[in-house]
């Protein structure tokens, strides 16, 4: 007879205390800190994680590589003045997200800007601005120029690559095979020789960004030497000795039961060896990591509140006023194949034993409105505080909160 198999579990999310059964975000116990808000759903996030997060991560890097912040996976503006002040440059994807930069107190120096589709007047306020565009087709050659001409000032570029390859076993994949993102590895040199024909274009380096999510190590590694020894092949076409080498990111976070939290040590390794011979093979090239969900996803909540408890046909279901309308992610609707379940919990019954599986469910008049199904929580009551740890990244900003005229939430730094 084989034995049971022990079902998955979530990491443990040991980032936050608990108090008097209350977890505490940010010094304070979460009810407290729901008063101080003001209403409920809300995100918070806790800036001394943030801030622990990055001395983390620098202490398993060699020193001088740079980290850069993707604010793409959570724009707020407090987080990102204050990701401004720890990382060495921020990465936009729109002239949106670049005027929310500047406003944070980013260096123009170390911003760059990608994504596809840049509209013209986007790529004149990027050279007006004084940052790295990340060219990302022959189209954008053009307008880029013209600005420069008309503004009297260089455009500062660098080329997307679309390499040959991929970042495996990533959540996320953004290059391998045809691809809206960057310029095909094939198509680079013609693309470098028509830009050392403009005069007006500041040839500084390479943008190679493989994948998101990546729980794996060893593929992130593989990633990692690829893209460096394509951009050493690549350079010798390049118009401008390399200055910029952004090697993307892709580090992930546990979301999911059985997913346990990414081994740093080996990737400091790696990249240690790929420093060392970027001395001799690009010896003026600053070497960037681009770095959205890990930097900021583990020090972010979103609270909502319980407003109703429904037994249909023997299960429980707990209804909140949060749902897939700020949350589109946690719902599993933002890009899982599989829907499986955030970790969750009753943040004002942390102290509390789990009784029967529940499902937490939203207001919304749909069957996707799920942030939690058949989950093993304490016994709820109306008022209590259900809370969907990991929620740091691609929260509000990636979810539709318009969506059946509910109110939207809020967020917080604490």
């Amino acid at each position: 007879m084989s034995a049971e198999r022990t079902p998955p579990v979530h990491a443990p999310m040991d980032q936050f205390k608990v108090t008097d059964g209350q977890l505490v975000i940010g010094g304070q116990p979460l009810s407290r800190l729901a008063a101080r808000v003001g209403q409920t759903p809300f995100y918070a996030y806790d800036r001394q994680l943030l801030t622990d997060r990055v001395a983390a991560l620098r202490s398993a890097l060699p020193a001088g590589i740079k980290l850069h912040f993707a604010m793409k996976a959570n724009p707020m503006p407090a987080l990102v003045q204050h990701m401004a002040g720890l990382v060495d440059g921020i990465d936009v994807a729109s002239a949106g997200e670049l005027l929310v930069a500047l406003d944070a107190g980013a260096n123009p120096e170390e911003i760059s800007f990608a994504g596809p589709g840049k509209r013209d007047i986007e790529l004149r306020q990027a050279v007006a601005s004084g940052i790295l565009v990340n060219v990302e087709s022959f189209r954008e050659l053009a307008p880029l120029a013209k600005a420069s001409q008309e503004l009297g000032l260089p455009a500062r570029i660098a080329v997307r690559v679309n390499p040959d390859f991929e970042l495996k076993a990533s959540g996320m994949k953004m290059s391998g095979g045809p691809k809206q993102f960057g310029v095909d590895a094939e198509q680079v040199p013609e693309l470098l020789k028509q830009i050392g024909q403009h005069p007006e274009l500041s040839f500084e380096g390479f943008h190679l960004f493989a994948g998101s999510q990546n729980l794996k190590p060893e593929a992130i590694i593989e990633a990692q030497q690829k893209s460096f020894e394509l951009a050493c092949e690549l350079a010798r076409s390049a118009p401008a000795p390399v200055r910029f080498l952004n090697l993307g990111g892709g580090f992930g976070i546990p979301y999911f039961p059985g997913e346990t939290r990414l081994d740093l040590a080996p990737i400091g390794d790696n990249l240690a060896r790929i420093q060392n011979e970027a001395k001799t093979r690009l010896p003026e090239a600053s070497i960037v990591i681009e770095l959205g969900r890990y930097l900021v996803g583990e020090a972010g909540i979103y609270v909502s509140e319980v407003i109703d408890i429904k037994v249909s046909r023997e299960h429980t279901f707990i209804v909140t006023n949060g749902g897939l309308h700020h949350h589109l992610a946690a719902s599993g609707n933002f890009g899982q194949v599989i829907r499986k379940n955030y970790p969750v919990a009753i943040g004002n019954r942390m102290d509390e034993a789990p009784v029967a599986p529940a499902s937490v469910v939203g207001p919304l008049c749909t069957p996707l409105d799920i942030l939690g199904d058949k989950m093993r929580l304490p016994a709820v009551r109306e008022g209590d505080l259900v809370v969907v740890f990991q929620s740091g990244a691609y929260g509000p900003s990636a979810s539709p909160q318009r969506f059946l005229g509910h109110p939207e939430t809020l967020e917080v730094l604490v």
